[in-house]
């Protein structure tokens, strides 16, 4: 993981002041979500994260998320495994500011 990912994912959990559960963060480029891509996504840079989180909690995580410099931003907020992706893909070339929905 990138250091400077893992000194703001650091300075957002401060903030958020609750247990921030970790469901993705590195990926090897032959990781199965990573093999269907065309190309290699954020986490393969380690430089993004999923976190567990919704309703209420996932605004606020993604409020802080933003103060702290996070540009790129997934939402799946459906069914059972609801997260938020944060990542600082910009630095390799993604295109920032980023929202999209799962």
């Amino acid at each position: 993981m990138q250091k400077r990912f893992m000194d703001t994912l650091h300075a957002i959990r401060l903030e958020f002041d609750k247990p921030m559960v970790i469901t993705s963060g590195y990926r090897d480029v032959t990781h199965p979500v990573e093999a269907k891509k065309v190309s290699p996504g954020a986490h393969t840079y380690g430089c993004a994260a999923d976190i567990a989180v919704s309703g209420g909690d996932a605004i606020r995580l993604i409020a802080i998320a933003y103060k702290h410099g996070i540009a790129r931003i997934g939402v799946s907020q459906k069914g059972s495994g609801r997260f938020i992706h944060i990542d600082m893909g910009e630095v390799n070339g993604f295109p920032s500011p980023a929202l999209w929905s799962y």
